[in-house]
C-alpha cells in the first residue's frame, strides 16, 4: 500500500468525499473513486488497504477540510464579545458548512453506515465527542456569552437546519436561515 503521497491521498479522499455525497455509500467503490479523482484505475486500492479503511479516512478528511482559515480565527478572536457576536460566530459556521454541501452529505451517508459499521461508530464517535467538546473549550475560554449547555444545544439545532438547507434548500431561503440562527442564538444563549 502506498503512504508515500499525501497529496494523491487527499484528492482520492476528497474525490471519495464527492462519490459518497452524489452515490450515496452503494455508490462508493475503489472504481468509483479512482474515475472521480482522475486517476489510473487501481490506484485508490494501493492507498486504502479496504473500503473500511476509505470510509474512516473520508471521515478524518471531512472535519480537516472543514477547519476555519486563519483569517477567520483572527476576525472572531478580534471581536467583541456579546451576543450580536455569538450570532455573526453561528451564522458564519452554518454558511461555511453549508458551502461545504458535499461533504456534509457525505458526513450523513457516513451516519447511516455507522449504524452497520462499528468501527466506523467508533471513528466518527470519537470525533464527533472531540468536535463537541472543542467548541464548549473554546466558548468557555472566549468569554462568549452563555455556558456549555447552550453551546450544545446550539449544535443540535444548526445541524439540523444545515440538513434542511443541504437536502431541502427551498424548506428556508437565506435570509429565513439567518434568522433562524440569530433566533437560536438569542433563545438559548442567556446573557
Amino acid at each position: 500500500m502506498v503512504r508515500s503521497n499525501p497529496e494523491r491521498r487527499a484528492a482520492l479522499t476528497d474525490a471519495a468525499i464527492e462519490v459518497l455525497a452524489e452515490e450515496g455509500a452503494r455508490g462508493l467503490t475503489f472504481r468509483a473513486v479512482d474515475a472521480r479523482a482522475g486517476v489510473p484505475t487501481g490506484t485508490a486500492s494501493n492507498y486504502f488497504a479496504n473500503r473500511d479503511e476509505l470510509l474512516h479516512q473520508v471521515a478524518e478528511r471531512y472535519y480537516e477540510r472543514l477547519e476555519p482559515d486563519e483569517a477567520t480565527i483572527s476576525r472572531h478572536l478580534a471581536a467583541d464579545r456579546s451576543r450580536e457576536t455569538y450570532t455573526e460566530l453561528m451564522r458564519d459556521l452554518v454558511a461555511r458548512v453549508s458551502e461545504f454541501r458535499s461533504g456534509y452529505l457525505a458526513l450523513l451517508e457516513l451516519r447511516l453506515e455507522a449504524t452497520r459499521r462499528p468501527r466506523l461508530r467508533e471513528v466518527l464517535t470519537r470525533r464527533v465527542r472531540a468536535d463537541v467538546d472543542g467548541n464548549v473549550s473554546y466558548h468557555e475560554a472566549s468569554g462568549l456569552p452563555g455556558d456549555p449547555m447552550a453551546v450544545r444545544l446550539l449544535m443540535l439545532t444548526l445541524n439540523w437546519l444545515i440538513v434542511e438547507q443541504l437536502t431541502l434548500p427551498e424548506v428556508f431561503s437565506e435570509s429565513e436561515r439567518d434568522e433562524l440562527v440569530a433566533a437560536a442564538v438569542d433563545r438559548l444563549v442567556l446573557p
